[in-house]
């Protein structure tokens, strides 16, 4: 019964950090076009990601500011 409830949570993990991560990705798309366009046609990644911290981190920002 533990190997199942380990295996739920960590499910459970995986799919919240991988819709914050869609979320936050459709969010640089939308306030960032610029940014996201030219990291698709030059290939080059490291723009895109430092964005999506970016974008990221303000988000727990606000957060924290909230709480």
């Amino acid at each position: 019964m533990g190997l199942q409830r380990l295996s739920v949570s960590l499910f459970s993990l995986v799919a919240m950090v991988s819709v914050v991560l869609a979320a936050a990705t459709v969010w640089l798309l939308l306030t960032s076009p610029v940014t996201v366009a030219t990291a698709v046609s030059e290939g080059e990644v490291s723009p895109l990601v430092r964005e999506l911290a970016r974008v990221l981190l303000d988000a727990l920002a606000g957060l924290l500011k909230y709480l």
